[in-house]
């Protein structure tokens, strides 16, 4: 389950982003500025300002996938100033999230996590997926896909939420 909870999840709403910031592109050429002003872009003045946002919602999925499974995440620079920089960063974080399987986290559940910020302390893999790394995940998300509202792009709720898997009725 926490493979669909993260890995599946993680990656649906990555791409939902990465179609956010092509809305965003479109926006200020529609509107004639520089797209990079959105990139330091913020809601409050001690926020961290639009691509930390996006950087702390790629990292968040990939060393979160990385820790629940025992693997090593790709390290990368953060050094994007650009909407295709930002762009190619979700992009990269969409491969790396691809590399995983349901069966890389068949103990993820149980697993010992910690992190230096801890102190020593850990959770279990299923704490740490249900109480922190998701939770963080979306918050960043949230307040990336805020942050382009506020300046005026065209979102709304289908943006963030991005296509559902519909079925038809069954016949009777």
């Amino acid at each position: 389950m926490l493979y669909q909870t993260t890995i599946i999840q993680f990656i649906k709403m990555l791409n939902n982003l990465s179609a956010c910031l092509d809305k965003a592109a479109a926006f200020a050429e529609g509107k004639k500025f520089d797209s990079t002003v959105l990139m330091t872009s913020r809601l409050a003045p001690d926020q961290l300002h639009f691509m930390r946002q996006v950087h702390i919602a790629c990292d968040t999925a990939k060393l979160g996938a990385a820790r629940l499974t025992g693997k090593t995440p790709p390290v990368q620079q953060d050094d994007e100033v650009t909407l295709a920089d930002a762009k190619a960063r979700i992009a990269s974080t969409v491969a790396n999230l691809e590399t995983y399987t349901a069966a890389d986290f068949a103990d993820a559940a149980e697993r010992t996590i910690s992190q230096p910020r801890w102190a020593g302390k850990t959770l279990t893999g299923a704490e740490f997926a249900l109480q922190h790394m998701i939770p963080n995940f979306y918050f960043h998300i949230t307040t990336a896909y805020a942050i382009l509202r506020h300046n005026g792009v065209d979102l709304g709720k289908k943006d963030y939420l991005g296509p559902l898997p519909y079925r038809e009725p069954a016949a009777s």
